[in-house]
């Protein structure tokens, strides 16, 4: 609120303010990788059971490319549905492709890497590098092979595996600090955003950006709640649960800044850590629900506002092409417009010129992507959970009833997750 009512009343002000939600971006990300890193490998080798990971991993990848495939076919019926596109009547030769030209330029970039090029770009150059170029994926993949090591020495690799406890400890202890400026991220993030395009930007193609809300709405509380219900969960308690971590996405549009605190939280649920390690980075890069709403009903809205039929075919390219181009988002700069752009370039008969009608409201529309996302992933950790028996059910409902006071600065057992005294009552 105060964000919005700065960018209104002193519009430069707001847009100077745009460091502080950058910087706080900027001192998350410089602790993901670490705390990554440590988590999956004190999960992996504490498990000690490496036919487990490999179990893990394939149940989690299944129930991401079912719940993905939902998501997609969500926004092309909803789109069908609700036309918010229809009677705009826009000509693609009227727009201006210049504020295109760097999106589309990466977009070739995504499109024309093959399945080889992807499976390669996961291997670093160097282990440090893994942690320098801030890639998750990679981080992911040194991390287990990492874990996978030290669970094969045994006991002769406890001793780096308590200093590896001990670091997990210190970095977060220090995402403990930078969390406390979330106030001022949040608040920089949102002044600048009324700042630059005024109040108007929050009017511009309103009905699209309201049913993407109304669409994600739709798929958290009717898909993953009746999921979540499915595996003995109330998705209301579990929206409540991450409540504080939410309202911070919600002023950053992005999922990144509170991926440790995720981890943590999911942990002192009663899940193992080392279901958690694995599934939440690895659904950060292909399980990305609300993206791939995103992905089909701005493909259907471009479609429908400059006049473009679509077939049967084509619809079902849309789908099989996103279902490809949604893995591995995570990361890419300008990443929505980015993989957008890879999309429509696969459909010929929508004019890629569209994606302009879509890039001025882009950074409100990821709000209700990083959200989506955020708890699409949290979902899948505690469905994959529940399926694989890593999960403790009773702590998990006295947590999620509000009848624990969960500490995220308290110790966790290597392997054991949120055991129930870990928490404080």
């Amino acid at each position: 609120v105060v964000g919005i009512a700065v960018g209104v009343l002193y519009p430069q002000f707001g847009a100077s303010l745009k460091p502080l939600g950058d910087g706080f971006i900027k001192l998350i990300k410089v602790l993901i990788t670490p705390i990554v890193f440590c988590v999956v490998v004190l999960g992996i080798a504490g498990a000690g059971d490496l036919k487990k990971v490999g179990r893990v991993g394939l149940k989690a990848v299944i129930y991401f490319e079912v719940v993905t495939t939902i998501a997609l076919l969500l926004g092309i019926a909803l789109a069908y549905f609700f036309h918010p596109g229809a009677g705009m009547n826009i000509d693609p030769k009227s727009l201006d492709a210049g504020a295109l030209s760097s999106y589309v330029d990466r977009a070739s970039q995504v499109k024309s890497q093959g399945t080889v090029e992807f499976l390669m770009k996961l291997i670093p150059t160097t282990f440090v590098n893994a942690f320098a170029g801030g890639d998750v994926l990679q981080v992911l993949l040194v991390s287990v092979g990492f874990g996978c090591a030290l669970a094969l020495l045994g006991s002769a690799g406890k001793p780096f595996l308590a200093i590896i406890e001990q670091a997990s400890h210190v970095f977060f202890k220090m995402m403990f600090f930078v969390v406390k400026l979330a106030p001022l991220g949040v608040l920089g993030a949102i002044a600048f955003t009324v700042g630059k395009y005024g109040v108007a930007s929050l009017q511009q193609l309103g009905y699209l950006v309201a049913l993407f809300y109304l669409t994600v709405i739709i798929f958290v509380v009717v898909v993953l709640g009746a999921i979540l219900r499915l595996a003995g969960f109330n998705i209301f308690k579990l929206i409540r649960y991450l409540r504080e971590e939410l309202m911070i996405v919600a002023g950053t549009a992005s999922s990144d800044s509170v991926l440790p605190q995720i981890m943590r939280k999911l942990e002192r649920m009663g899940i193992k850590d080392s279901t958690v390690g694995l599934v939440i980075p690895t659904g950060y890069s292909f399980n990305l629900d609300a993206f791939s709403i995103y992905l089909t009903l701005a493909a259907v809205f471009i479609a429908q506002a400059t006049n473009t039929p679509l077939s049967t075919v084509d619809l079902l390219t849309i789908l099989a092409v996103a279902l490809i181009t949604s893995k591995g988002a995570h990361g890419v700069p300008g990443s929505a417009i980015v993989i957008l752009a890879a999309t429509l370039t696969a459909i010929p008969a929508i004019p890629a010129i569209g994606l302009v009608l879509v890039l001025s409201v882009d950074w409100f529309m990821g709000i209700a992507r990083a959200l989506g996302n955020l708890i699409g992933n949290c979902v899948a950790t505690i469905v994959v959970a529940v399926w694989e028996k890593d999960i403790d059910k009773t702590q998990a409902r006295r947590v999620l009833d509000g009848k624990v006071k969960v500490d995220l600065d308290e110790h966790v057992e290597v392997g054991l997750g949120a055991a129930p005294g870990k928490a404080a009552a």
